[in-house]
């Protein structure tokens, strides 16, 4: 667990609200009668004096309660539209809102752990030390909110009563953010005093966009108290780096799942989405991928959908793996997103009746969004997230300017979809049985395999290696991306692949609820399997037949060809289920292709993984005794059958 110690409270040091009266004084202060009758409905002085401190910082001229009444969220949309945060479009319910042109994705290098001398942070992560992050959230946070309204929520990261649930609250300056908020979050105003009891803890975030301009954008920062769970975030205004929620909540949920219930709860950056399987039996499964690499895609993919970014997950009394979505909506890149890959989210985006916020899309002349890889035909001029738009327009220095920016996204309620399941809402838990780990890799591992055993499924998740995305200011090549988790990971690496291997390998999970644990890629093009184009060799549908393999496999059901790597589909299993879940042909000549092991480069890449984790402290030895049996294993059968191996290799 992270101790306080004498660790000063940064929000209540600047606040200075020391008892529950106090808080009830500023509220006077600052609220009318119906926003006083709101907040005393909330009892527990914790909560309270937090919100005062907040207050009493940020200097507003109101502060709004948002109780989660249909009358509120109207209220806060309207004043999103009245300060021109969003911008209404030709869709009812449909609003577009840009983010600052050099603010598209999170601001990496200004987001900071608070954190003394002695606390371990993650290698790739920033920290600052305490005091001086006291004075910059003083000097840049101190009457920021001046002539505007502040506006108080009360979510639940989960179903209420879950009890890996998370209750947090979100104080912003930003209609934007509260209105994004309220789309992707369970407002729970009501429950609010009986969950944080319950729970013993809450988040706290508090941000403004300040004047929101371009030239402040070098002073933004986001920063993280993990001791104190707490989030400040300024100057800013990608959902991103606003919605503190989201990631900046997330990052406290891994410290719960590590610190705190070692080997019985995990956090991580992954979908949960249910295959159906024969007579219609339903499979959850679970999946990391980091931002930008299809993971939303993944998701819908399944035949009913709890979720597509985030989950919980915990051990349940009947030996079980449960997760639930702290989520209820999408946040959701919308680049490449079309009818033939994503036709039950082209309904929402291109049907009436239902509410969507569009961000750093291109707007046309009617008020439409265009978004590049929809299929569609696109405008030769409109509005986006630089300005005025023109085909042919370049930058500064030449650069074209895109019609969409890679990062664009959509923020709608999950419930919108025609696939969501009523299960996201139970606080039990979905049973899941199948977890996935995915990255963009072009060029080494096959679209699906299977760990022989949990150790090794850890280890999937730990070497992912992707293209770097959009989601990320400045971000560029191909990196690791450990569990697609690593960027939200406060602590040790080492202390977070601990807490994996006691999770998945804990022996309260009875035998036939066992994890099965698969790398997934298909993001293999032609070239790299002896081709000439840069193509990929599959297609997007292809997925669910990756997922309807697993789900088969999860209730051994079907053969597999054991290798140095993991586990293989066999050909013959695959030609059925492409005929039978997506109605395609499986050509022997393809499945070989997207099957043969590229010995130079999966050795390469476990090379790659094997330096990188030497440089980190205390990493469990099982990582490096896995990888060096792998590179071992891969090594022989490279000297006997050559550097490209055919999966009937396998087979003799």
């Amino acid at each position: 667990m992270l101790k306080t110690g004498n660790d000063i409270d940064i929000i209540n040091e600047l606040g200075k609200v020391g008892s529950e009266e106090s808080a009830k004084a500023v509220f006077k202060q600052y609220m009318d009668d119906e926003q006083l009758t709101r907040i005393l409905k909330i009892k527990h002085p914790d909560v309270l004096k937090r919100i005062a401190d907040s207050i009493v910082l940020c200097n507003p001229s109101s502060v709004f309660v948002n109780t989660g009444l249909p009358e509120d969220r109207e209220f806060i949309k309207n004043l999103a539209l009245e300060k021109g945060e969003e911008s209404a479009l030709a869709m009812e319910g449909h609003t577009i809102h840009y983010d600052l042109a050099g603010e598209q994705g999170r601001i990496v290098d200004r987001t900071y752990y608070i954190a003394n001398p002695e606390d371990q942070v993650s290698s790739l992560a920033n920290r600052m030390d305490r005091p001086t992050a006291l004075e910059e959230v003083r000097s840049n946070m101190t009457d920021i909110m001046k002539d505007m309204t502040m506006i108080v929520g009360f979510y639940m990261r989960g179903p209420v009563g879950s009890p890996v649930s998370n209750p947090a609250l979100e104080i912003t300056s930003s209609t934007y953010v509260s209105h994004s908020a309220e789309l992707l979050y369970r407002n729970a105003y009501a429950d609010f005093d009986k969950e944080v009891e319950a729970r013993g803890h809450f988040f706290t975030n508090v941000h403004s966009e300040g004047l929101n301009r371009t030239e402040d954008l070098p002073d933004a920062r986001v920063f993280m108290d993990r001791k104190f769970k707490t989030t400040y975030s300024w100057k800013c205004t990608y959902a991103g780096n606003t919605l503190l929620l989201k990631k900046g909540n997330h990052r406290f949920a891994v410290d719960k799942a590590v610190y705190e219930n070692l080997g019985n709860e995990l956090s991580e950056h992954m979908f949960i989405t249910g295959v159906h399987g024969p007579n219609n039996r339903v499979t959850w499964l679970a999946g990391a991928a980091p931002s930008g690499c299809g993971k939303t895609t993944t998701a819908m993919a399944g035949n009913v959908f709890i979720g597509d970014d985030l989950a919980q997950m915990w051990i349940a009394e009947d030996g079980s793996i449960r997760s639930i979505n702290p989520e209820s909506g999408i946040f959701g890149i919308v680049e490449d997103v079309n009818l033939e890959g994503d036709p039950m989210l082209m309904k929402v985006l291109r049907q009436s009746g239902y509410e969507v916020i569009w961000s750093n899309v291109l707007i046309d002349e009617k008020k439409v969004p265009h978004w590049i890889g929809n299929n569609e035909t696109h405008p030769k001029k409109g509005v986006n997230f630089q300005g005025d738009w023109y085909e042919g327009k370049t930058d500064e220095n030449g650069k074209p300017v895109p019609l969409s920016h890679p990062n664009s996204r959509c923020t709608l309620k999950s419930e919108s979809l025609d696939n969501y399941s009523p299960e996201a809402e139970n606080p039990d838990g979905a049973l899941t049985r199948v977890f996935t780990y995915s990255g963009r890799d072009a060029d080494t591992m096959p679209p699906v395999w299977v760990a022989k055993n949990s150790d090794a499924g850890v280890v999937i998740g730990a070497c992912i290696v992707s293209a770097a995305t959009a989601t990320e200011v400045g971000a560029s090549g191909v990196k690791r991306a450990p569990w697609a988790n690593a960027p939200f990971i406060p602590g040790a690496l080492g202390d977070y692949m601990d807490a994996q291997f006691k999770f998945f390998g804990n022996n309260k999970i009875k035998e036939e609820y066992k994890p099965v644990m698969a790398g997934l890629n298909y993001f293999v093009t032609d070239e790299a399997r002896g081709g000439n184009s840069s193509k990929l060799i599959g297609e997007k549908r292809d997925v669910k037949v990756w997922l309807s393999w697993l789900e088969r496999y999860a209730h051994n059901e079907i053969d597999y060809i054991s290798t140095p790597i993991g586990n293989l589909p066999k050909y013959n299993d695959l030609k059925s289920l492409f005929k039978q879940i997506i109605d395609k042909d499986y050509s022997k000549e393809l499945y070989t292709k997207q099957f043969s092991l590229y010995m130079d480069h999966i050795i390469k890449r476990i090379e790659l993984q094997q330096k990188a984790y030497a440089k980190e402290e205390a990493i469990p030895q099982t990582l490096f005794d896995i990888l060096a049996e792998q590179k071992k294993e891969l090594s022989a059968l490279k000297d006997t059958h050559g550097s490209i191996i055919l999966p009937d290799v396998f087979m003799a």
